[in-house]
């Protein structure tokens, strides 16, 4: 280990790095690594140690690794998803909120090293440190264990979230879709009308229509205003060309 508070007169706090890696799934051979992912840089400049460094130089290895296994996974399960959309999904799932939020999900915050000034200011909950400190630890797994396992841990750990971005993308395609091929030969866009509400305010459906000037392209229900107008989008380009020959 590190022994990174051997070095200070008082220990602010004493994370169980044991519990981090129970969160994460993930045990390390070498947990120095793990502490070493975990240094912000505040904790680094206030050291007298010129033996401590901050995570910033794992953080561009985790980045660099992330995009990676990212960019495999969405090339191997999407065969049809082009260039474009890709790119696209790559940057939601890389972005800062998104590492953020899988930090929070396992309280990463609370076991970063951070100096005084950055305590203070509330640098636990920060996206800025929790997203870097996110890449630092995936960093820290490819240097202790290897690429395999690396991709297995970003794999399962970012699964939900691929999910739900691939499923947002979708969700705008239909719609996208939809208005170029109305826009392409008419004036006008088309519209999303709610038509009706059904259900309890804790699970309500609701159905909308998608309408070119008076003319009704598709009806959708959901549990969303969201949803409902996909789904009328998607129902609508399945009657296409049809509707412009009535």
């Amino acid at each position: 280990m590190l022994k990174i508070f051997e070095t200070m007169e008082k220990k602010p706090f004493s994370p169980d790095l044991s519990g981090l890696q129970q969160s994460l799934g993930f045990a390390f051979n070498d947990s120095s690594i793990l502490e070493q992912a975990l240094i912000h840089s505040s904790f680094s400049n206030e050291s007298q140690n010129p033996g401590i460094s901050s995570n910033e130089r794992l953080e561009f290895l985790g980045d660099a690794v992330l995009g990676l296994v990212i960019a495999e996974k969405l090339f191997n399960d999407y065969p049809d998803f082009p260039e474009g959309k890709m790119t696209k999904l790559r940057a939601a799932l890389v972005r800062r909120e998104t590492l953020a939020r899988l930090a929070a999900s396992i309280d990463l915050g609370k076991y970063l090293f951070l100096g005084k000034g950055e305590e203070l200011s509330g640098g636990r909950d920060k996206s800025a440190n929790l997203s870097c400190g996110m890449e630092a630890v995936i960093a820290a797994i490819f240097i202790d264990s290897g690429m395999d396992k690396t991709t297995d841990f970003i794999i399962r750990f970012f699964e939900e979230e691929m999910h739900s971005a691939v499923n947002e993308s979708s969700t705008a395609d239909y719609k996208s879709e939809l208005q170029e091929i109305i826009q392409s030969s008419e004036q006008q866009p088309p519209t999303y009308h709610l038509v009706k509400e059904t259900g309890p305010d804790h699970g309500k459906t609701f159905t909308v229509e998608v309408r070119l000037g008076k003319t009704v392209l598709g009806k959708g229900s959901g549990k969303s205003k969201k949803a409902a107008e996909t789904e009328a989008a998607r129902k609508a380009l399945k009657k296409l060309p049809g509707i412009f020959t009535q």
